[in-house]
């Protein structure tokens, strides 16, 4: 089977290209084209990993170029590592694309978005199977272009629109540092394969300056692609794309793509203790930030966003301290748990009619009892509750942190792993405990208890809920206080049988490296690989981490369940604070003044020198040529002794004038 592995993005690719010219005429059959390409992907990627336990790598490359000595080639590699991601991306597409079935299908544009979601899973598989550096980023920019088409799917909405913009500008610029990390790569090593620049690495054929800039260069696609800290401000608009598409972004394609970048390159990352100090920071302010972020989120998808960008954070933390297991755990429970979170909110979106804030939602525990159950256990996953897979994982990076990192790290990792906990259970419980609050009501933030505390307009424009669909916001609808909504209800299987799947992913994945077992999934991932002993934690450890979550769960229960400290406490305590979280740190209105409106006023101006001094230049060649061609034409009256004279005295000129230079005259 492993010879047959690059048959897994074939598949995706056959069914793009079969909707891309027969979508139209196949419309609301177009789902089952995609399910059946990603089932195909699925099973063949079960069977692949099957047989690559206890194998060995298998590669198979062409030539594809020749230049000099150099040899650049294409092909595909089946390694422990991209076996597991297999199974993850195609996995975890699966069950996107049969949820995306309900969710999308009143929507006339419905082959064109299954056709982008195989284009996407095509070019995260490709990516995952790549044998070079080189083919890697072939793919890396075209996940870029697909994560583009679905983020803006709804373009005709301005908020859609700017978000999927934003999102590929911002990621263009991690990807500069990348293009340029593989170029100095290729002239230290003469080669993009990965085996070539492992032997020369381990052989101290480069030096460690060489070593440090090309691994940051490296590590700045994966900032881009992953969301970290300071290129982390496209996420949380890509919310604006629909559900399912985030679940896939944020689960299993787009995000892990930076992660696993960093795991793939990681002899090299291991040969600069700098670089990897980086890492290992980036990463622990970046899971820190987007945390505190999360805690004041009235928007159900952007709560998820900031956790997803906290939650890469840990798995680059993880990576930075030595914990290459660690944080490849954590990124398959991760994929898992967040996909069963992110298509929850979905199937709560779409009971709720499209309605995203969580201060108009409530009470869907006894509406939506299966949604309700699988995303509890998605919240229980994510926090770290034992024997859920999220505690195995966060733990292991925990311990790695102690191990190998310092105290500020370990701490920023504590205090994290607490506001993960806090946030989600906030959301849960204002989701589904209580009463339902969504009935005919205004959705405006005038209903809100912190516009006491601060201007409307600073909640809008920090955390303004949108609406899902391609019909309407309802949220900014003039008429929607007249509106009357059914009351909600679980949805249709296609809805909740993904969810069922994924939350059994979310309680039994983290077996898979169970320390009892002696850590499987670390012995295969380690298996060929020279990267020193894995760091373990002892039991103290486990019990403090769930003690944390447990601890975290405690002050959203006393807050939003049962009411023995008051919501608004925060806000009123600490106004400065909370506007400050409000509003993203102010980093977009940062970047808008620091980055933006100079390179638009520096385009404005080379705009305004093309203009007029390159355009001007060319208009007086020509006005110059036009106005001499009109005096000589003025000459030309038909007069033969008129000619015959200038004639003469133009040949008594040019005589004079090769006597002069001759030296005949004077």
């Amino acid at each position: 089977m492993l010879q047959s592995a690059w048959l897994i993005p074939v598949f995706p690719l056959i069914a793009f290209l079969i909707l891309l010219f027969a979508g139209r005429l196949l419309k609301e059959k177009s789902p089952y084209v995609g399910i059946a390409a990603l089932a195909l992907s699925f099973i063949l990627s079960v069977s692949v990993l099957i047989e690559r336990i206890g194998g060995e790598t298998y590669t198979y490359v062409v030539n594809w170029l020749a230049f000099g000595d150099s040899l650049v080639t294409m092909g595909f590699e089946v390694t422990p590592l991209n076996a597991m991601m297999l199974i993850i991306v195609t996995l975890v597409s699966l069950v996107v694309h049969i949820f995306s079935k309900e969710y999308m299908h009143d929507d006339s544009r419905i082959h064109i978005f299954y056709a982008y979601l195989g284009l996407f899973s095509f070019s995260m598989l490709g990516l995952v199977l790549a044998p070079n550096i080189l083919q890697l980023f072939i793919f890396w920019e075209l996940v870029g272009l697909c994560s583009f088409l679905l983020v803006g799917f709804w373009y005709f909405k301005p908020e859609a629109a700017a978000a999927a913009k934003k999102a590929f500008l911002t990621t263009r610029i991690g990807d500069v540092g990348l293009l340029i990390g593989l170029v100095l790569l290729f002239n230290e090593t003469g080669s993009f394969d990965y085996s070539q620049i492992y032997s020369t690495i381990e052989n101290g054929l480069i030096n460690d300056t060489m070593l440090t800039v090309t691994a940051l260069l490296i590590f700045m696609g994966a900032v881009g692609k992953s969301a970290q800290f300071p290129l982390h401000v496209w996420l949380p608009d890509a919310m604006e794309g629909p559900t399912p598409v985030s679940a896939l972004i944020h689960a299993a394609t787009m995000v892990a793509a930076g992660v696993y970048l960093v795991a793939v390159m990681y002899p090299l990352f291991l040969a600069s203790p700098t670089a990897l100090t980086v890492v290992a920071y980036i990463g622990a302010i970046t899971a820190f930030l987007a945390a505190t972020m999360a805690i004041v989120k009235t928007d159900i998808k952007r709560v998820l966003a900031y956790s997803t960008i906290s939650q890469l954070g840990f798995m680059m933390l993880a990576l930075g301290t030595a914990g290459y297991v660690a944080g490849l755990f954590h990124l398959m429970t991760h994929a898992f748990f967040k996909a069963l979170l992110f298509l929850g909110a979905g199937s709560v979106i779409y009971a709720v009619h499209h309605r995203q804030d969580i201060r108009h939602m409530g009470g869907l525990w006894h509406k939506m009892r299966l949604t309700s159950i699988t995303f509890l256990i998605g919240a229980l996953a994510i926090s770290g509750i034992f024997p859920l897979a999220g505690f195995w994982s966060k733990e292991e990076i925990l311990a790695s942190t102690l191990l190998n990192g310092n105290g500020l790290l370990f701490a920023l990792a504590l205090v994290t792993a607490f506001m993960t906990a806090f946030y989600m259970f906030r959301l849960f419980f204002k989701t589904f405990t209580g009463e339902y609050r969504g009935g005919d009501h205004d959705d405006s933030t005038a209903n809100d208890p912190l516009v006491d505390t601060y201007d409307a307009a600073d909640v809008a424009e920090a955390d303004n809920p949108r609406d899902d669909t391609s019909q309407k916001d309802v949220t900014s609808s003039p008429d929607v206080g007249q509106e009357h909504y059914e009351a909600p209800k679980e949805n249709s299987p296609l809805m909740t049988y993904p969810l069922i799947i994924l939350a059994l992913l979310a309680v039994v994945a983290g077996f898979v490296n169970l320390p009892v077992l002696g850590h499987p999934l670390e012995n295969f991932l380690v298996s060929g690989m020279n990267i020193g002993v894995q760091p373990h934690g002892e039991l103290w450890l486990a019990a403090l981490s769930l003690l944390v979550a447990l601890g975290g769960i405690g002050l959203a229960w006393a807050i939003y369940y049962k009411g023995f400290i008051a919501e608004t406490l925060f806000a009123q305590k600490a106004p400065s604070l909370y506007k400050l979280l409000l509003n993203n740190y102010y980093l977009d209105k940062i970047y808008a003044v620091t980055v933006i409106k100079p390179i638009v006023g520096l385009g404005r101006f080379l705009w305004e020198v093309d203009k007029m001094v390159i355009d001007g230049l060319v208009k007086l060649v020509g006005y110059s040529s036009v106005g001499i061609g009109k005096r000589l034409g003025r000459g030309h009256n038909g007069q033969l002794q008129t000619y015959g004279l200038v004639s003469v005295f133009g040949g008594i000129i040019i005589i004079a004038a090769v006597f002069l230079l001759r030296g005949y005259i004077g």
